[in-house]
Order: C-alpha cells, then structure tokens, then sequence
C-alpha cells in the first residue's frame, strides 16, 4: 500500500500542481476548476437535449444507453426515458436490417473507427420504418461503445422514389430520366456529404435578418435616449453580436473541417491588408477607452488576403476584449524571409500553464459565468486551423497582469510593378463627407431597406431605396445617386452588380458601388472580388459601413 504522503503527491500531480506546492491548500483552484468543468458539461448537456438532430450513445452488444429527445421523437416515443427501456436490443428493435446489419456495422467500426453518411432503416414504436443518414463513431477508450448522430432523411428517400416510379412508367423516355436521377443523386449525395453547403445556406437565411436588426440597432445607439432605454439598446447590440460572431465562427470552423476552403495565394502590400483593419478596430478601441497605435512598414508579402486578415481580425478583437485599459498595438517586423505580424496589448494576460488549452474550441480563460462571456471559444480554434493550412507560425507571449502578444510569420514578397505604386489605404478621413449626400440602396429585402435608409438618414444622407433596375431608375428620376449600395443577390436570379453597372451605363459615369453579400462561400467571394469595389458582408456593421462610404465620397471630391 502506498504511503499517505505518497498519495497526496499522486494526486498533487493529477491535479496539475505538482508536487513542491502539495502542502499548501489548493482548495479554491480546485472548486475553481470543477465550477469550470461542471459549466462545460452544462453546456454540453444542453446542446445535447436541444439538437435538431438524433444523438444516441450505445453499445453494440447491450444497446442504447443514452439518447436526446430529438431520437426519441425522431422514433415516435413520449421521451428518452422510453426509448431507453424499450430499445435493448439493437438487432430486434432498431435496425430494420436485423443482427446481420449490426454485424455489417461492427465489422466497419473494428477497422475504420468511424461510419459516416451511412443510410439505412430505423424501427419506430409503431413498427413503421424511418429512412436515416446516420454518423457512428466508435469510442477507443471503451470497448465495444458508439456515439450516433441520426438525421431523419424520409423525405429525400421518397422522393427517390417516385422519381423512379416516374421513369418506369415512361420507358421511352429512359436515358433523359436515368440522366436525371444520376444528376438528383450525385446532388443528393454531395449535400449530404457537405455540411459547408447545409451550412452556408442556413447561414444566408439567417444573416439577412441579422442584418436588418444590426442596422436598426445602430441606428438607436446613435440616438440620445433615456439611460433605461439605453442600456435596453447595448444589451441587443451585444446579444446581436453574439448570434453573428457564433454563426460565423460555426460556418467557419466546419469549412476548415473539411477542407472546404483552399487558399488563394497573391502578392499584397503590408498596408493593403493592415490599413483596413486599422481603420475598423480604431472605433473599437475608442469606444472601449483604449488607446490604439500601429506601425506599416514598407513591405510587400505572399498570403491568402482574407484567411490572413481573418487571423489578424481575431488577435485584434481579443486584444480589445481583454483589455481593461491602456493599449492595443499592431505592427510588423522582418524576420529573415518572413515578415512577423504583431498584436500587443496591456490586458489581462494568459497563465503559462494556459497557454495551450487557448487555441482549444469552446475555451475562454478566465470566465466562470456563461453571462460573462463575450463569445463561444471558437476564435482562436479558427486561427490555429487557418494557420496550419497555411504552415504559418504563431507565436503567443504573455504575463499575468501585464498583457500578451500574438503574432504570425507571413512569407515576405517582392512587389509587383503594379503594387509599386503608394496605397490609398483606408487612412482617417477629415471632416463628415456624408451629410448631403445621395445615395441609392439596391435590396431585394424590404426589411433590410428600412433599416438602412434609417441609419443613412440618420448620418444626414439622402437616400433613395430600390429593390430593382426598374425601381431604382423610378425612384433616381433623372438624376444619378453619388454612390450605390447594391446587395448581391437579388431576385429573379439579378444580381446587385448588373443593376449597378445598368445604371453606370445609364447615367454615362463610373458611380461608386460598394457590394453587400451574407453569402460567404468561396465562388461568391472570388466573383465579388473581381469586380474592383469594396465588399461589405452581412450583417453590415455601422462603423464599417461609415468608414467605406467616407473614403468613397471623400475621393470623389477631390
């Protein structure tokens, strides 16, 4: 038997504290950290009974010992409880395909660990069956346990169906429907095995709202209103906030998953990507009583532009976050054939023995309270995958009290002749360019045209909304807008970009025109970059949007 001291230095070590401070009383780190733990499994016990899909956990030899209502519902039972008690037997009362099937499954999961986009057939209460598409995973630290995740796919199989009903019964039209079933399934298969494109959609449907509520939110927050209506006001803002950042993060973190995203390596001036972001967090660091500087030298590098300025965004947002007072400096550095990219801060600071676990998804250090978190911990989950697809370095120096510094390696280039020249960059713009002037707002959402001709009003600027070619032309009379807002996507197939450049031709001027997207996929993004203008996703934030709109008209005065 070991000895007592020996066993305090067992669990002095488990604990992380080691063992020249297991004499003193760790009592308070440790509840710290069980408060801390217990929060995650809330969290997650949460996501668990709340998901819209099925997620079960059992054992392939005793069935089911774990699942959340969507299963239970999913499988015509009152509750996971019932479920519970009536599936014990995997073979006889869930898989259609009886213990042969089973059989077939374990067999998969011995040698692949893993059964993805796996159809089959599932057993209700009723006895009816369920067409499903079903991820298995096997768990390696116990043998024999699988975690299922189950989406209802009927409606899909039915459709199959009758599709094939269809070309049975009109055999002389065979190879035009074989065509088509082929297509129907390749697209069927390819959502299926696509979480990005589930994703990508669902986040446009809900961007647009988002974005509609974001602008009149900055349209009250730049009033004068009574304190209690005030902070109503922040609190939306912050909660809007929240919802865009997660939903961002989420798209992001499941591209990167799966590979989704590919680079699209250029030659950039160091102040083609810094200035932009300069610009952005100035307000930030304004509004939260901080001082921001920055330092651009001369210097041209080799990147993907918006995987890099996504990376850069993250460390600048922190920075700002976790920074109570003092300041936020952004600069660069040449470190032989890289040039080193830096975001120093005067914050809190990050713990030596916390410096890994910060890159982990859904950890936010030093938070206890779900109402203290400002986000979800996906941030710098995000910034490790973006790096590592690019073998960037990043470095994280940091002391208690004293603040952090994040910085990445970024390949040095040489600029091309046609970077040569000096970039306008987004510097401060003096005076208010946007009292007066007109402007044209082009959104197929008339939502979102309330919400922004409302904060455009409100910046003292004449604003005219349309939500076509035709419209736009009624509502200009004659008379040609000073610069366009055009969302991408309208309807009927139209995009912003040929309304805009109808009314360019129309008027014989080259109008300014920013572009507004929530479509964030990397076939837009490529298109939207060809065209030569400033891009705005959605939702639009307001200092963003003033500050495009300011350069914009600011050189059109020149």
């Amino acid at each position: 038997m070991p000895k007592h001291s020996e066993q305090n230095d067992a669990l002095a070590g488990l604990l992380g504290l080691g063992t020249h401070s297991a004499r003193k009383s760790h009592y308070p780190e440790l509840v710290a950290r069980l408060e801390e733990l217990e929060a995650e499994r809330n969290r997650y016990k949460w996501l668990f009974e709340h998901a819209v899909h099925g997620i079960f956990q059992a054992s392939l030899q005793e069935g089911i010992r774990a699942a959340n209502p969507a299963l239970a519902k999913m499988l015509g039972y009152e509750s996971p409880a019932e479920a519970l008690w009536h599936l014990t037997d995997l073979s006889h009362h869930l898989f259609i395909g009886g213990e042969e099937e089973l059989d077939r499954i374990r067999q998969t999961l011995k040698t692949q660990q893993g059964l993805f986009g796996y159809d089959t057939r599932l057993r209700r209460k009723d006895g009816t069956a369920i067409e499903v598409m079903m991820n298995l995973l096997l768990k390696p630290d116990e043998e024999g346990l699988v975690e299922g995740f189950v989406a209802d796919i009927t409606e899909r199989k039915q459709a199959q169906l009758r599709l094939l009903q269809l070309n049975e019964q009109l055999e002389q039209r065979v190879t035009e429907r074989t065509l088509e079933l082929r297509k129907a399934r390749d697209a069927a298969e390819a959502a299926n095995h696509s979480k990005d494109k589930y994703l990508a959609a669902a986040s446009h449907d809900l961007l647009q709202p988002l974005n509609a509520a974001r602008l009149l939110i900055s349209t009250l927050r730049e009033r004068r209103l009574p304190d209690a209506e005030t902070n109503l006001v922040e609190r939306a803002h912050q909660a809007l906030e929240g919802a865009e950042d997660l939903l961002t993060d989420l798209l992001d973190i499941s591209k990167l998953d799966q590979q989704a995203i590919k680079p699209d390596i250029d030659v950039y001036r160091l102040d083609e990507v810094l200035l932009p972001l300069v610009s952005e967090f100035q307000s930030v660091a304004d509004a939260a009583g901080l001082g921001f500087d920055h330092y651009i030298p001369a210097y041209a590098l080799r990147s993907d532009f918006r995987l890099l300025t996504r990376i850069l965004r993250n460390f600048l947002s922190n920075a700002c976050r976790y920074t109570d007072h003092g300041r936020v400096l952004l600069g660069a550095r040449k470190r032989g054939e890289y040039l080193r990219i830096e975001v120093w801060d005067t914050g809190r600071g990050i713990g030596a023995d916390q410096m890994q676990s910060i890159f982990l998804e859904f950890n936010q250090l030093g938070v206890q309270r779900a109402t203290e978190r400002p986000g979800v911990g996906l941030g710098l989950a995000i910034v490790d995958r973006i790096a590592s697809m690019l073998a960037y370095p990043i470095q994280v120096r940091s002391q208690l009290g004293r603040g952090s510094v994040f910085s990445i390696d970024v390949p040095l280039a040489d600029p091309p002749e046609h970077l040569q020249a000096e970039s306008p960059g987004l510097k401060p713009v003096p005076g208010n360019p946007l009292p007066g002037r007109r402007l044209l707002v082009l959104d197929n959402e008339l939502s979102i045209l309330h919400s922004m001709a409302a904060l455009l009003g409100q910046w003292g600027c004449d604003v005219l909304t349309a939500t076509d070619q035709q419209a736009a032309l009624t509502v200009l009379d004659g008379e040609p807008p000073e610069v366009i807002l055009a969302d991408y996507h309208l309807d009927q197939g139209v995009t912003g970009w040929e309304v805009a450049t109808a009314l360019r031709e129309h008027f014989a001027q080259p109008i300014p025109v920013v572009m507004v997207t929530a479509d964030r996929s990397d076939q837009c993004r490529r298109q939207l970059h060809g065209f030569g203008v400033p891009v705005l996703n959605k939702p639009v934030k307001a200092g963003k949007l003033r500050s495009v709109l300011s350069h914009l008209l600011s050189d059109s005065q020149r």
